[in-house]
């Protein structure tokens, strides 16, 4: 069998392992038992394809798992203990890793974050943004006469915090952003395997396409393809992070969060102006 073959076979192999026993946190030398290498062999491997250790990938997992406990209810210690972990303190030690926030403050949906928010013309109808001290958090789209619906539905991510409308600080953000092309300070809240697919986002230059397979195969493997649409969802600032040039499996127009009819005219627009 091509050696390539046989190395993306171990790989997929011992993710599905691990997306069923990452609860167990089983060590090294057991996940390259189950994919029948040594371990450093194993560890080489896993890295190469993933971009990461097999021991980050579950402590992904059990992050994912530990925020959606707290924002559920579950007090710091259960949802701890629920992600496998074997204390409070290891999930702070996760949520500062990959999010920069204590589990307190996640559980807290933003309580004590202070955005700027405001509504400003662009290309693709009105772009609504999301402001923190540090830079952008959020861009969305909508049609003229609907915002607030846009406002709401970004607002939904930080429920807890609070919100003060500024649209002259959100037209100087458009104007750097559409007009001038400027760089803009961003403050992006997501895991590291979303920032690793939005990074893979950024790698596809203006007027080209690809699909969610190939992503996947760009990121991980494509077997990975569920999660990586997962993170790709979870883009927060739409167009510079450009998720709209991710197309389905069969080429079409399909899953953009602010509607197939925008997604089309940003890929006309691109291929007019790249």
């Amino acid at each position: 069998m091509d050696t390539n073959l046989k190395d993306y076979e171990r790989v997929t192999s011992a993710l599905e392992f691990l997306d069923t026993h990452w609860q167990e946190r089983p060590d090294l030398q057991a996940v390259a038992d189950h994919a029948g290498l040594s371990a450093a062999h194993f560890h080489r491997l896993f890295s190469r394809w993933t971009g990461t250790s097999p021991k980050r990938f579950m402590d992904a997992l059990a992050h994912s798992a530990a925020r959606k406990s707290l924002l559920d209810g579950l007090s710091v210690l259960d949802a701890a203990y629920e992600a496998g972990l074997s204390s409070p303190g290891r999930l702070h030690d996760l949520f500062i890793a990959y999010e920069a926030t204590t589990p307190g403050e996640a559980k807290a949906r933003g309580r004590g974050l202070n955005f700027v928010w405001g509504v400003a013309p662009c290309p693709f109808g009105m772009a609504v943004m999301l402001i923190s001290p540090r830079g952008l958090s959020a861009l969305g789209f909508a049609d003229p006469g609907k915002e607030m619906l846009a406002f709401e539905d970004l607002k939904g991510r930080y429920p807890a915090a609070s919100f003060r409308r500024d649209d002259a600080q959100a037209a100087v953000f458009s104007a750097d952003i559409f007009n001038d092309g400027k760089s803009v300070p961003l403050a992006l809240y997501g895991t590291k395997w979303q920032r690793q697919v939005w990074r893979a986002l950024l790698d596809i230059p203006p007027g080209k396409i690809t699909r969610y397979g190939d992503l996947a195969k760009t990121v991980c493997t494509i077997k990975a393809a569920r999660a990586v649409g997962a993170a790709v969802g979870r883009n927060p600032v739409s167009w510079l992070i450009p998720c709209h040039r991710v197309l389905g499996a069969d080429g079409r127009l399909t899953g953009y969060h602010w509607g197939v009819e925008r997604k089309r005219s940003m890929l006309v627009y691109e291929a007019l102006h790249a």
